[in-house]
């Protein structure tokens, strides 16, 4: 990806499901809030009527998807909003090294940040932090394949 860097109020002002192949109710990220060609970040408050919501706690799965499709953001605002393409579909290659420190409860707002190890011939590394504050709610490593969508 070039170098680009977008304000967090431009970010903001995008419909997350202009920029990801999912749709309700199976989109798990509320707002692409920082994006640059090596790093971007998600805000999602994690309502408790999200289906990976489970005693009112986010799921282990639910925060893996949360993952993925910060990923798919970052991707899907690249391509639709820079190169002006189409959004392209993505799938979890691999997860490394995934560890939970705690499940956030129904209500909290959390922050996904994804640093990008390797980006080539559509595959894609990552790095990925699911924080709120200074809590670390799961770190992982994943690997991600993408297509495009015809």
């Amino acid at each position: 990806m070039d170098s680009v860097t977008f304000s967090e109020e431009y970010l903001r002002s995008i419909d997350v499901h202009t920029v990801l192949p999912q749709q309700e109710p199976f989109v798990m990220v509320g707002n692409l809030i920082a994006f640059t060609s090596d790093a971007s970040t998600t805000e999602t408050v994690i309502s408790d009527t999200n289906i990976f919501v489970d005693n009112g706690y986010f799921s282990p799965s639910g925060m893996m998807e949360n993952i993925a499709q910060t990923c798919a953001a970052r991707v899907g605002f690249y391509n639709k909003y820079v190169l002006h393409k189409d959004v392209q579909v993505g799938f979890i290659g691999a997860v490394r090294n995934y560890v939970i420190n705690e499940l956030p409860a129904a209500g909290t707002t959390i922050h996904t940040e994804v640093d990008i190890l390797q980006d080539i011939f559509g595959m894609t590394l990552a790095n990925a932090r699911v924080v709120s504050g200074d809590k670390v709610y799961a770190t992982a490593e994943i690997k991600l394949s993408v297509r495009n969508v015809e």
